[in-house]
């Protein structure tokens, strides 16, 4: 592999890639084409399975695809006009830029940048072309980062630069998942002090929703979950009752009501699953109870709701990436995990080498982790 500092050139890996729709993903050598202007070559060092890969995995269209969003790595090399990083600078990748000069980056209320947001079509921001190729035919990106290669180019402003010291292998996982979770709970939902909560889906972002109620001072945190093994591990966080949908034997937003005593201040709907988030406005209070919405769905996403919960006061939000500015936010939770302010750790149920990636999709599937963290050969 070879690059030099004036002019980077093209460079062969190994890489996971998708062929078709819920088929094992295969190892191929791929060419990764050197930074553009603006963009960045990183060498990924960990990334952890995110349920929003198996989702588009399992369905869309777009292959040959490299998935993989929620990464940590080192910047081998960089385009013309990068200033912000130079070769060796630790990085989290983003599935969401910042460019800090659009109308949303500049307004202080939003994250939606309009020039570095999702991209779903599989290419690269700034030219809509790809960065891989497998004898001279493209292979498509995954949210313009695709971390499941061993060398991944990304747009400057999809990447943060964070501390020497911050292990890699675990704050990987403030690139996605955890940091949603946070940030839906502090940034979205504001939670305050003495409050009540739901959370429906005890997934890696639930339980960072938890966490962040319970760094707040949430006095009860309910957790939903159709999985009992989960209620030890969401104790962990802060998850104060469990209830199981399937050993209720009235309607859950009813249950919810009663030991809440007539329903929760916030509800969280971490499922990705449109119909849950009538059952969260539901489970929620009249006049103040705000509904946070973070799930992608698979299917049908269209939410229906009777009028009446807006009628009675309620508040129904979405969340991205939990309202976090990637570039101007991340590093101050990559702080809060090295002073110890937040859990990251607990999360990583599973730490596999890149070939078993294919396990980690299969464990993901059946319920049986948080976080799988994926680490790429030396």
């Amino acid at each position: 592999m070879s690059s030099s500092i004036d002019q980077p050139n093209s460079i062969t890996c190994k890489a996971m890639v998708a062929w078709e729709a819920g088929k094992d993903l295969v190892m191929e050598e791929v060419e990764v084409s050197p930074p553009q202007p603006h963009e960045i070559r990183v060498k990924v060092v960990c990334t952890s399975l995110c349920r929003t890969d198996i989702t588009a995995w399992e369905s869309q269209a777009i292959f040959p695809r490299i998935f993989g969003h929620e990464a940590s790595g080192i910047v081998e090399s960089v385009g013309k006009g990068v200033t912000e990083f130079v070769e060796g600078d630790h990085v989290l990748t983003v599935f969401t830029g910042e460019c800090k000069t659009c109308k949303h980056c500049e307004s202080g209320k939003s994250n939606m940048c309009q020039v570095l947001g999702l991209e779903r079509r599989g290419v690269m921001h700034s030219d809509q072309r790809t960065r891989f190729s497998i004898k001279g035919k493209p292979v498509y990106h995954y949210c313009a980062v695709s971390s499941f290669s061993e060398y991944t180019v990304v747009h400057s402003g999809c990447a943060v630069k964070v501390s020497l010291q911050a292990p890699l292998e675990k704050i990987c996982l403030l690139s996605c998942g955890v940091a949603a979770g946070l940030g839906a709970a502090w940034n979205v939902a504001d939670i305050s002090k003495g409050s009540t909560l739901v959370i429906f889906g005890l997934g890696t972002v639930g339980l960072a929703v938890a966490q962040g109620a319970k760094i707040r001072g949430a006095s009860q945190i309910i957790g939903v979950d159709i999985n009992p093994e989960k209620y030890e591990k969401a104790k962990a966080f802060g998850v104060t009752d469990f209830l199981n949908p399937n050993d209720c034997k009235e309607p859950i937003q009813q249950v919810i009501k009663r030991i809440s005593g007539g329903g929760t201040d916030y509800s969280f709907e971490c499922i990705g699953d449109t119909g849950m988030v009538t059952t969260a406005l539901q489970s929620c209070c009249d006049g103040w109870g705000l509904t946070v919405t973070l799930g992608v769905p698979k299917v049908k996403p269209e939410i229906t709701s009777h009028y009446s919960a807006f009628l009675s006061g309620k508040t129904l939000k979405g969340s991205l990436f939990g309202g976090w500015k990637p570039k101007s936010d991340l590093p101050s939770l990559v702080n809060k995990y090295m002073n110890q302010e937040i859990q990251i750790d607990e999360f990583i149920t599973h730490n596999m080498p890149f070939e078993d990636i294919n396990k980690a999709f299969s464990l993901m599937r059946e319920g049986k982790c948080l976080r799988c963290v994926i680490h790429m050969p030396n």
